[in-house]
């Protein structure tokens, strides 16, 4: 390892999720001249919609590489990602690669800098859903059996990290996102109005391949007794004419929205009543917010939000959904289990500790 300064740390990213944790240790990284950052964008997520509004949005510079690798099966994409990675990694050769959560580019990114021996951070390191047919499951596994570094979101993380024997090098940092919203409102808000409105978000492979489940979470929404905002991902929209679904959409129950950006969603999940997803990422910004959260899936790995109550695992069956949004319960406040705002501080803090250690 080089240890030339300042030192070289190269975020990869490629989907909507890693591209707002990237903005919130961007953010951080004004304190730490001691590094040189870059970013990789690897091109998984292609639609402009889905890609540079959100670097336009978070103020991020433009990538440094961007690959084009666009969409593909899975291990077609994880291929064409290490190939081309593998490249960018031997040209630019960086101290540290960093890897965001468990889609695609995340694998790719892990495999193709061990095979480099360059070292491999995992920011959101730890969460399981314990289901190897889930996607961002088997990336997340890949990921974490390669890093060198672990930056765990939650203490049950760091809990499951050490079942598989990982104990050092793993740091709790609370999750990154959180780091945004704390900056934008000054901590866990609950001053939002609510309305009588419901939001649903919906993308998972699990709901959109799956015809009578996507059916089942659209016939839900229109049976319930509020007005739903419905922000519909691409992959849904595809999904929902390619089953012949489209006719849930003309519901006047249903406001359809195309996808809307980060901060533009914050206000939706804050002034719901609810909000119903199969997304972690809004699972844990309906945490901060206090709205409570209908999740259309069979686990979440953001297990906190259920214990205390702000989230209810209910699937995807019509009665099940209805049921939980109807039952559900405004807990008396919540902890900072996911996050105090701090996450890109400590990550940095860490990595800082962990290069002054190897000189």
């Amino acid at each position: 390892m080089s240890l030339h300064s300042p030192l070289h740390l190269m975020s990869v990213v490629g989907a909507r999720p890693q591209f707002i944790k990237l903005a919130a240790l961007h953010a951080a990284l004004s304190d730490f001249p001691q590094f040189r950052h870059s970013i990789v964008h690897s091109g998984q997520h292609y639609d402009p919609e889905m890609s540079q509004a959100f670097f336009d949005e978070f103020h991020l510079p433009a990538p440094d590489v961007f690959l084009q690798i666009g969409s593909a099966p899975h291990n077609v994409q994880i291929g064409k990602g290490i190939l081309a990675l593998d490249e960018v990694f031997s040209s630019l050769q960086p101290d540290l690669v960093l890897v965001y959560g468990d889609t695609n580019t995340t694998a790719a990114a892990a495999i193709a800098a061990t095979k480099r021996n360059i070292p491999v951070a995992h920011i959101e390191a730890g969460l399981r859903e314990f289901d190897k047919s889930i996607p961002e499951e088997t990336n997340k596994l890949i990921a974490d059996a390669l890093a060198d570094i672990w930056f765990a979101p939650t203490h049950t993380a760091v809990e499951q990290l050490a079942k598989e024997g990982k104990t050092t090098n793993v740091c709790f940092t609370g999750d990154i996102v959180i780091d945004l919203l704390a900056r934008r409102y000054g901590g866990v808000s609950s001053e939002a109005q609510k309305k009588e409105i419901a939001f649903l978000t919906c993308h998972r492979a699990v709901n959109t391949d799956n015809s009578e489940r996507l059916k089942s979470i659209l016939e839900a929404v229109t049976n319930l007794p509020m007005p739903v905002i419905f922000s519909v991902h691409p992959r849904t929209a595809t999904a929902i004419s390619l089953h012949g679904l489209d006719s849930y959409l003309a519901s006047p129950r249903i406001i359809v929205n195309k996808p809307i950006s980060f901060w533009e969603t914050q206000q939706l999940i804050r002034e719901s009543c609810c909000v119903i997803t199969d997304s972690g990422g809004v699972i844990k910004e309906a945490y901060f917010h206090q709205t409570p959260c209908i999740i259309i899936d069979e686990q979440t790995e953001w297990v906190e939000s259920v214990d205390e109550g702000w989230a209810t695992v209910a699937g995807a069956g019509v009665k099940k959904i209805i049921n939980a949004v109807m039952d559900r319960k405004v807990p008396l406040g919540s902890s900072q289990a996911l996050g105090d705002g701090k996450a890109g501080y400590r990550i940095l803090q860490f990595l800082n500790d962990f290069f002054h250690d190897q000189s």
